[in-house]
């Protein structure tokens, strides 16, 4: 998928299980992303690449994303963004869930140029607690690369394999949580907003802005509602459009 040097949609290809809708929103070209498999499992191979020249994409999905028991192998996610100068990408996916037995590998690689603008949010939920649902087996390798201007900007990696809810009860890790969320703002003043968005997170979130241009939110919530609850006012504070439309459905 790319956006050219005047903001419209230049290229568009997709093949697989994977299909896209264009809802027709102001100021930003919208990308719905859809697997039409229903979700992910052992075997699975996603790739989704972007490239923005110009303008602003804001790419989500259509439902939370649920990776379900792998009885071999496990599935990726494979997500390769650009970002040119003065153009902006919102990175919006909706929740993964991952059930008991599932197993995902995602990476996340972000190039932008200097003052390009990137709002994105990634967010794991371990299994439905309205449905009684535990992880007590599965595999999570989660890792979000971003550079700017070729300099490292941001690096991040996640692995955790075997009793997922034993892990996240430890207090020093997860203290209960079924749910965490990482939100990245990179733009030239995005530490101007670190006291505002400190301002609206709940007890088990953080805001930190290591430079400048980077601010940094994470946040644990005890199931999929909670963490809703506590991202959606946080990305809409950040977010220079309104949220995609299926946040709220």
């Amino acid at each position: 998928m790319a956006l050219g040097p005047s903001g419209r949609l230049q290229n568009f290809r997709a093949e697989g299980s994977l299909r896209a809708l264009f809802p027709r929103r102001e100021g930003t070209v919208e990308a719905v992303m859809i697997n039409t498999a229903g979700g992910i499992t052992g075997g699975d191979r996603f790739a989704i690449m972007g490239d923005v020249a110009g303008g602003h994409l804001t790419l989500t999905t259509q439902s939370a994303e649920r990776i379900y028991r792998a009885a071999t192998d496990r599935g990726q996610v494979s997500t390769q963004l650009t970002i040119a100068a003065g153009a902006a990408l919102s990175w919006l996916p909706q929740e993964v869930i991952l059930f008991d037995g599932g197993a995902l590998r995602r990476r996340l690689c972000v190039e932008m140029a200097e003052d390009a603008y990137l709002l994105a949010a990634e967010s794991v939920i371990l299994g439905r607690a309205a449905m009684g649902e535990v992880v007590r087996e599965g595999y999570l390798q989660d890792h979000i690369s971003i550079t700017r201007a070729g300099r490292p900007l941001y690096r991040d990696a996640l692995r955790m394999e075997g009793d997922l809810h034993a892990h996240l009860a430890r207090a020093a890790i997860g203290q209960g949580a079924a749910g965490f969320s990482t939100v990245i703002c990179a733009a030239p003043d995005a530490c101007a907003k670190l006291e505002m968005i400190r301002t609206l997170l709940p007890q088990t979130a953080a805001v930190s802005a290591p430079q400048a241009d980077l601010l940094l939110v994470r946040i644990l919530a005890e199931d999929g509602f909670g963490l809703r609850c506590a991202l959606v006012p946080v990305l809409r504070a950040l977010s220079p459009h309104d949220l995609p439309r299926s946040w709220s459905l």
